[in-house]
């Protein structure tokens, strides 16, 4: 389900700041702080309002659409997300960053950590980080 259809659902539109974060969002291929999408915009002469691209990440997270990539020295970013299930994959050197399958079964792993902590997990975060081929190369 596309984002429109997702937007009609709630009685939402797509407006055109949202039009905007999506089309800055899949251009991108490394995560993109909110911050760093609003000076997209404005470069692109688009009239946006910093806090209109928090509440569009906002809505695109809460559909689903995105998914926030932390770094090792920075907050989070933002990237469209693919359906179903993915983990991240950042390269530590350009952040190219890029989605697996999260298929594998982490319900043992989950499990001993509620045992151990006395948590109850709902939901989880598996980034890893390395090196891509191209940073590999230089």
């Amino acid at each position: 389900m596309d984002l429109q259809e997702k937007l009609n659902q709630k009685g939402l539109r797509m407006t055109r700041p949202r039009r905007v974060v999506l089309s800055i969002l899949e251009a991108a291929s490394v995560p993109l702080s909110a911050g760093t999408i609003y000076q997209k915009a404005l470069e692109r002469k688009e009239r946006i309002g910093l806090v209109t691209v928090y509440r569009t990440l906002e809505l695109l997270d809460e559909f689903g659409m995105v998914r926030r990539a932390h770094s090792q020295d920075e907050c989070h970013g933002y990237l469209l997300a693919s359906p179903g299930h993915h983990h991240n994959l950042v390269c530590h050197t350009c952040m190219k960053t890029v989605e697996f399958p999260g298929s594998e079964d982490l319900s043992g792993i989950v499990q001993r950590v509620q045992r151990q902590t006395g948590y109850q997990v709902n939901d989880h975060l598996l980034e890893l980080y390395g090196l891509c081929p191209s940073c590999q190369e230089s």
